[in-house]
This record gives C-alpha cells, sequence and structure tokens, in this order.
C-alpha cells in the first residue's frame, strides 16, 4: 500500500517527533518507532514520506539536537530494515564523517555509531568502492577529527568481514597507501592514526615473504631516513612465493627510494632485491604495469655507479626485469562498470517480481523499468555487484552465499517472503547467469535433453601449485557408451618403451586388445601406411621416429577408432608422410578427431573447430585455425615468430683448445657404414662428413633416410660397423635426442633441477660416459690386463688415465701403473696410446676433461641451475619443486636443452 502524503501520513509526525528530540535517548526511541513505520509501509516510503529529504536537512541543520537526531535515525534504519536500507544510505556517509569534527560531543559520537552501523552492512565485494569512499574523504575533508574517523574505518574493514575482506583491500593496496602515507606526514594528531591504519592495510598482503617486515615497511613510509635500514632487512630475506600486485604496490616506493640512495651498498642491495622480486613475477601484464617505474633506476645504476660489482648487479636486475615484461608496453584497458552494470540490469530485470517492475508500454517482451526511483537505485548498486561476481566467474554452488548477499538481501526488503525468498532468488540468479556463462565458453551443438546429465557446472583443476583450468565447464551424463561401443583411442610417441626386438607385424599382432584380428588383416593396414613386406619384417627397433607414428597411427586404425585423439602427430613426419596424414584423417567421415599439434598448416586443413586455452580457461570457436586467429588476433604467434615475445639464452660455448680457425674439422665422420642391429639393409653406407665451429647444418630427408642415425653416430651414441669417427679431444658436444625422454626416462623422480645437480655434480657430464662408444668391450678389458713393455724393456700394466697436456700439435696422458706409487707415473703421447689399442681409454678421458672444462667451472647450485633453466623458458618454480614426471612433453624438452648446454657445448 503507498504512504500517506502530507500531514496525514504517520510518518511525518514520527520524523517530525524526532528532530525535536531533547536528548539522545528520546531521539533513538523516536528513530526506531520511525524505523518500524518505514519498515510497515514499505521502503519506497522513505523517499516517497520524505524521510530521507528530511534527515538529510536536519544532519546539516545549524541546530545540534538535529543533527544528532539525523544520525541516530540513520542507525535505527540499519538496525530495524537490514541490509536492505543500505544503497539507499551510503550516500549520507560523507555528511555523518564530516561531523565527526562537530563541536558537540553527542552529535559526533552519534555520527561515528551510524557510520559503523552503516559500513557493518556493505558486502565484501563492495570494500573497494567504500575504501575508495573513505580515501577521498581523508584526502579532500579539512577536519582533522574526520581524518582520523576516515582513518579508522579504513583500519576496521580489515577484520569487518574475515579473510575475503583481507583479501579485497589487498587488491587495492596500491591506490590506498599513498593517501595513507601522505597523512602519516601531517603535523597534526591523525598522524599516529595513519602509521595504526598503514599497518593493519599492509597486513592483508598474501605475501607470507613480506609479513615478517610489515613493521619497519611502515616506518621506511614515515621516515624515509630509514630506508637504508628496511633495505637491508629486505635484502636478507630469501622471495619464493609469487609477487602480486598487492605486495608490487608495498615494496616499489620502496625499490624506487632505494635505487635512489646516494650510497653504493643500498644501490647494491636494492638491486638485488629487484632481481629477486622481479623473478617472482610470472604474470607478465602484472610486470608491465608495476615493475616499469623500477627501470630507469635501474638503468641509472647499471650505467652510472662508480663500483663495477654493483654495475654488474644491476646489469642482472636490468635483464631479469626485461626478461620479467617490465619494458614492454601493455595497454590495460579499463572496465566499463558502468555497461557491465547495464547488461547485468537487463538480464535481471525479467526475473524479478511482477510487482517490482514496470512492464515496457511499447514492447512487451523488453526488459521493463524499476517500478520506484528508490528501487532503481538499490537494483543499480546490487547490479554493480553482481556484475563483480560475473567477471570473477562466481557461479559454482559454494558460491551461492555470495549472490545472496550482493543480490538477494536487497531485493528482500522489497518484496514478500522475507529470508527464504532473498535465499532463492539469488540461486536462481546465479544459475541464469551459469548457463549464460557455459553457453557462451561452450560448443554449439544442442543439447536436446535425452541423457541424464550427472554434472553440469563450472569448475578448476590445479596441479600442485599451478592452476590449469580456471572457471571450466565440466559436463557429465549418465550412461555414456562403454568402450566396447565408442572406442577411445590415444595415438602419441609412446613406443620407447615396448618390446624393441619384435617385428613390426608381430609387434601389431602381439597387441592383447587386437586378438581377433587376423595377421593378414594386420599386413593390410601396415601396406595402407606405406609398410611394405619388407619394412614389416624389420623390427621395431631400427624405425625412425616418423616410421615410429605412422606404426602408432596404422595400430589405432586396426582399433577401429570412434574417437582419435592424436599427441602431435606430425612431430617426426615429414612434408610427404604429413600430407598423407592430412588426407587420411580427412577421409574420415565417421571419426571425430581430437587433436594436439604445434603444426599450424597442419590444423588449418583438418579442423573444423578450435578449442582454445586462453586465462585458464577452454573456449570454443567454429572454423578452422585461421579463422581463429582472425577472431582472436593475439594467437597470431601460432603462425609466426614475429608475434611472440619468448625469450632464449644460451651460455658461450667458450674456445677450443688449439684451434684457432673456425673452419677447421673438429667432427667428422669418413666412410662410415652403419646397420642396426635385425636389419639386412645398412641405413648408412660409405657416409663422410665433417662440422667445424662455423658449421650451420641442417640435414633433411624423408622418413627412415638416416638423418637420425647419422647424428649418433657423430656424437658417439651409435659405432658404425665401418669406417671412422674423429672428435677433437677438447669438444664438447650438447646431444638432444629425437625423443627428449631418452635423456631423463630414468630420473623422473628428481626435479629439473635435481637432475641437473646430479649430472653435473662431479664437475662433468655423467650422461657421457655411458655412451656405447665408450663403454669397454670384454676385449678391451683384457688389454688392460696386457703388459706394456717399455723401451729399457720394463713391463708394466695401465691403472687408468690420470691427467693430459699439450704436446707439439697433439697431446700426452699421464699414466697411472697398476701397483706403483704415483711418482712413477709417466706421460705417454696420443698417438702411441692410440698405436697399441687404447682408443677408447683414451677417448674417455679426453670426454672426461672437455667435460670439466665446461662444466668444471660452473657452481650446481640451486640458484644458478634455477636461473640457467629459466634462460631456456621454463619456470623457475616449476624447475625447483615439480618432479619431472609430471612435466608436459614441452617442459621435458626445456630440461633436456638446459642439461645439454650446461657444460658449455661448442
Amino acid at each position: 500500500m503507498p504512504p500517506k502524503s502530507g500531514s496525514s501520513n504517520p510518518l511525518t509526525s514520527l520524523v517530525k517527533k524526532l528532530g525535536t528530540s531533547p536528548n539522545a535517548f528520546n531521539a533513538k526511541i523516536a528513530a526506531d518507532n520511525l524505523a518500524r513505520g518505514i519498515a510497515k509501509q514499505g521502503l519506497a516510503s522513505l523517499v516517497d514520506g520524505n524521510v530521507l529529504k528530511t534527515l538529510s536537512s536536519y544532519s546539516t541543520s545549524n541546530k545540534p539536537g538535529e543533527r544528532m537526531s539525523a544520525a541516530v535515525g540513520y542507525n535505527s534504519l540499519v538496525a530495524v530494515l537490514g541490509p536492505s536500507v543500505l544503497p539507499a544510505l551510503l550516500p549520507t556517509l560523507p555528511t555523518l564523517i564530516d561531523m565527526y569534527g562537530d563541536g558537540d560531543n553527542t552529535v559526533a559520537n552519534s555520527a561515528k555509531k551510524a557510520v559503523e552501523a552503516i559500513t557493518s552492512l556493505v558486502p565484501v565485494e563492495a570494500f573497494p568502492q567504500l575504501a575508495t569512499l573513505l580515501i577521498t574523504e581523508l584526502r579532500t575533508i579539512g577536519k582533522w577529527q574526520a581524518k582520523i574517523g576516515c582513518l579508522k574505518e579504513l583500519a576496521r574493514l580489515v577484520d569487518l568481514k574475515g579473510q575475503e575482506g583481507k583479501d579485497e583491500l589487498a587488491e587495492i593496496l596500491a591506490s590506498l597507501l599513498p593517501d595513507v602515507e601522505h597523512a602519516m606526514h601531517d603535523t597534526k594528531k591523525e598522524a599516529p592514526e595513519a602509521i595504526a591504519t598503514a599497518t593493519s592495510l599492509c597486513s592483508t598482503l598474501p605475501n607470507p615473504d613480506l609479513l615478517p617486515h610489515v613493521s619497519i615497511l611502515i616506518e621506511s613510509m614515515k621516515a624515509p631516513t630509514s630506508v637504508p635500514q628496511t633495505i637491508k632487512s629486505l635484502s636478507n630475506t630469501t622471495f619464493v612465493t609469487e609477487v602480486t600486485p598487492p605486495s608490487l604496490a608495498v615494496l616499489i616506493p620502496l625499490l624506487q627510494r632505494g635505487l635512489n640512495d646516494r650510497s653504493m651498498e643500498v644501490q647494491r642491495r636494492t638491486v638485488i632485491i629487484v632481481e629477486n622480486v622481479c623473478k617472482l613475477v610470472r604474470d607478465p601484464v602484472v610486470a608491465a604495469q608495476y615493475l616499469k617505474p623500477l627501470v630507469e633506476g635501474v638503468e641509472k645504476i647499471r650505467t652510472g655507479a662508480s663500483f663495477p660489482e654493483v654495475r654488474a648487479f644491476a646489469q642482472s636486475a636490468y635483464d631479469t626485469l626485461m626478461k620479467a615484461g617490465a619494458g614492454t608496453e601493455v595497454k590495460v584497458v579499463p572496465r566499463d562498470l558502468d555497461t557491465e552494470a547495464k547488461a547485468v540490469e537487463l538480464l535481471l530485470l525479467p526475473l524479478l517480481p511482477g510487482t517490482l517492475v514496470i512492464p515496457s508500454p511499447n514492447d512487451p517482451a523488453a526488459p521493463g523499468t524499476p517500478f520506484h526511483p528508490l528501487f532503481a537505485k538499490t537494483l543499480d548498486y546490487s547490479t554493480r555487484l553482481v556484475a563483480e561476481l560475473v567477471h570473477r566467474n562466481a557461479f559454482t554452488g559454494d558460491d551461492h552465499p555470495k549472490w545472496v548477499r550482493c543480490l538477494g538481501v536487497f531485493i528482500s526488503g522489497w518484496s514478500e517472503g522475507g529470508s527464504a525468498k532473498s535465499q532463492s532468488f539469488a540461486e536462481e540468479a546465479r544459475k541464469h547467469f551459469l548457463a549464460i556463462e557455459l553457453a557462451k565458453n561452450s560448443p554449439g551443438a544442442a543439447e536436446d535433453g535425452s541423457e541424464d546429465v550427472l554434472v553440469d557446472t563450472i569448475f578448476s583443476l590445479a596441479y600442485g601449485a599451478l592452476l590449469l583450468l580456471s572457471h571450466t565447464r565440466l559436463r557429465l551424463v549418465e550412461n555414456f557408451p562403454p568402450q566396447d561401443e565408442v572406442r577411445a583411442v590415444m595415438v602419441e610417441h609412446a613406443l620407447q618403451g615396448e618390446d624393441r626386438s619384435l617385428s613390426i607385424i608381430d609387434f601389431i599382432a602381439a597387441d592383447k586388445q587386437l586378438e581377433g584380428v587376423t595377421r593378414d588383416a594386420i599386413r593390410d593396414q601396415l601396406l595402407a601406411v606405406g609398410f611394405d613386406d619388407d619394412r614389416q619384417a624389420q623390427t621395431v627397433g631400427s624405425l625412425s621416429g616418423g616410421w615410429k607414428m605412422k606404426l602408432e597411427l596404422a595400430r589405432a586404425m586396426l582399433y577401429k577408432a570412434d574417437v582419435l585423439l592424436l599427441d602431435e602427430p606430425t612431430n617426426h613426419l615429414d612434408v610427404t608422410s604429413v600430407k598423407w596424414l592430412e588426407d587420411w584423417l580427412l577421409a574420415q567421415k565417421n571419426v571425430t578427431c581430437l587433436i594436439v599439434s604445434h603444426d599450424s598448416g597442419f590444423l588449418d586443413n583438418i579442423t573444423t573447430d578450435i578449442i582454445h586455452y586462453e586465462s585458464k580457461k577452454l573456449v570454443y570457436y567454429p572454423g578452422s585455425l585461421r579463422a581463429f586467429v582472425e577472431k582472436v588476433p593475439s594467437a597470431k604467434s601460432y603462425y609466426t615468430l614475429a608475434a611472440t615475445s619468448i625469450r632464449f639464452a644460451f651460455p658461450p660455448p667458450g674456445s677450443l683448445m688449439g684451434v684457432r680457425s673456425n673452419t677447421r674439422a673438429i667432427l667428422k665422420i669418413k666412410d662410415c657404414t652403419y646397420t642396426y642391429p635385425g636389419r639386412d639393409a645398412p641405413s648408412l653406407i660409405g657416409v663422410s662428413c665433417a662440422l667445424s665451429l662455423s658449421s650451420r647444418v641442417g640435414i633433411v630427408g624423408p622418413n627412415g633416410a638416416g638423418k637420425s642415425t647419422l647424428i649418433k653416430v657423430l656424437t658417439g651414441e651409435a659405432v658404425p660397423q665401418e669406417g671412422t669417427v674423429y672428435k677433437h679431444p677438447s669438444l664438447r658436444v650438447g646431444y638432444v635426442a629425437q625423443h627428449a625422454t631418452h635423456h631423463i626416462e630414468q630420473h623422473l623422480e628428481k626435479t629439473p633441477i635435481g637432475y641437473i645437480q646430479w649430472r653435473y655434480q662431479a664437475g662433468h657430464d655423467k650422461e657421457v660416459l655411458e655412451k656405447i662408444t665408450r663403454v669397454l668391450t670384454a676385449e678391451e678389458k683384457e688389454l688392460l690386463d696386457k703388459d706394456w713393455v717399455g723401451r729399457n724393456g720394463e713391463k708394466r700394466k695401465i691403472e687408468l688415465i690420470i691427467g693430459r697436456q699439450k704436446l707439439k700439435k697433439s697431446y700426452q696422458y699421464e699414466i697411472k701403473w697398476r701397483g706403483l706409487d704415483h711418482k712413477f707415473n709417466t706421460w705417454v703421447p696420443r698417438e702411441e696410446l692410440l698405436e697399441r689399442g687404447f682408443t677408447k681409454l683414451v677417448q674417455q678421458f679426453d670426454d672426461l676433461e672437455s667435460s670439466r672444462e665446461g662444466a668444471g667451472s660452473r657452481e650446481t647450485t640451486l640458484s644458478a641451475v634455477r636461473k640457467h633453466l629459466e634462460e631456456v623458458g621454463l619456470d623457475g618454480d616449476i624447475a625447483q619443486y615439480n618432479e619431472m614426471s609430471g612435466l608436459s612433453g614441452g617442459q621435458k624438452m626445456k630440461v633436456v636443452i638446459a642439461a645439454a648446454l650446461w657444460n658449455n657445448p661448442q
């Protein structure tokens, strides 16, 4: 029922009685009666009965009694009407805060109680808005009592709503702290309160590395003379937690002061802190926004510091800044909150009870408009909060309380049903926006409702400390067909662990899932993918990477897959084989293919839809890869390296002892022939080639031509049956196998850092001595037991080689003789050792010595190895904390590359 107007409205006499109350006690009674009257007539009576207008005039009245009555009235409205009155009372906060400085203590105290009552109703999602309002008042208001009130209210917010409230305030520290810090330097009474407020705000920091230093950080804000001591304290801190915007908001101003300090020691410590902090900023957008102010100071020290040591530290910090993204220009488009809120309102209006919405007179299908101006204000406030929930993807069942406090409680005061109605309406709205989100990021295929849906929700997926998927749709249906009806087959490079001695046709026939398939059917399928009868008789171990991929595809075809999952299928395939695979996939009209590939041309030719991983979500785009890139220009890096900012840093190889010409052969083979075990035909026949320091060679050819075999012979991974292999005694060779797990498959329980430390902990590469070309055969071991007859007829037996030095254009080696003391060691020329058959013993020592020359000067400390892995693109935290068994294929490859580069190969 609409409220009565004029003097006939009971609210008129109640509000008048409130304004004429002689004291706070009587004002409280009158205010409670007024609030109960409003609750009876409805919230619209706040406007229709001129209650808000009258209270506003009281608050600015010259009469202390009326000012006090206004504050008491607001307090009672909160107590009786609850959260639904919040949007109507928020605009009164500036006036109430100004009343903190009222000459009448009763007025000031009443205003403080009113402000606390109103702010207590604010949901945590609105804390940024409220804190911004308080900071604005702190910046503009003149009365020192009001400034103190703003500071105290900010500090009170920190603990008002628990951890959720702290998290909200932490996100806006960058906009709060400058004004609070400014208040610290005021000569009036607000300075101590500003220090207390800053301490409370900094306690919201999500970084445990910084929390112990909050007091000294606040001290450095208060007194710039304490900056050197603060920098010293922070320089002794080991930062291990990811550094996010709240932490940077506190650190950046301090670091800027440290960089501008005149003391070389402070500058040195500051650039070290800058480097350590930058390494933990994972988001390049955050780095570009927050770290950019440090670039100028670090650059100044890098080029102008008087001490070389300080310049070196600054150079390292500068490189880390650039790598983190501080030098990148990033345009962050600010959110248009008004537009977002309006869009949310248009979606909410159809859900509201009909009594709260006036239908559009021109279009019955239009959303309509709020029935009352105050309800329109309430809806505007609530839709801004809902827009924030939508922005954060807060759609799960666990997010229900957020929808109640951001939407339900504000609607409940305007409709019948109370708390239960607000709960149900909030849940209805959550599901409505969830459905919109699911439709936006899901494929366009129609869901006819024939399945029984078990789960249809938004979920997140994390592996260890890494968030892989955030708020992504998960839909599970009951009675999904079993494997014998809808067969899904995964095709990947997985033959390394299989029995390599089987012939190809026997390998397929031994598969238990193909027991019912005849050998003739297997033969025909192998013929279809290119395996003729001769190749089918070869062993699996003799196949190249490309042919192994074809073998996996042939096996998948024999499974008669309905769903084919292909993981990097074009790896190791030549151009002809890729074209064949494209044609075969396009010909499969009854097979669904899900393909992971880095081959953009291949994807462009075969895909009908793209599932893109963006912002930790899986988003669907119909069409080819090219059509997808047109819609998402940032994905151009899938086509061209020019569109990516990925950087790799490789260590300098160092000089090669005795080699002054870049064209001199340092690694060569001559007339080499190699045949794989189990094969009749050799893979290499009479091959000769030579490499120099200036060589940049690419080996090309069809699958099975022997490209990888040639590399293995050159690097000592395989021994040719005919021909010779020459390697410069001091040459360091880095080898990355076609299948990266070849190197690390025995160390999957180690972290990447642990693997490199294990491999090089003795100052040399342990894998060098495991090569087949360096393992002594039984005949070569017998040679060590034969007597070495010297020129004087003395007989000795070689125990081991322990040293090497230049001898003219060659080397001589220090021999430790079996059973004799070291003082009897002698030097023997390289040529004589080779002539007597000790080739592998010499090669073993050459490999060991060259590896020591490269890796021996490098410390295998955690920080050094971590930095090395980061330089090849592996995240430092993954390198330090994640076991290699959990790494992706690309991450494992980076580990192998980093390990191969550790000893600075030429």
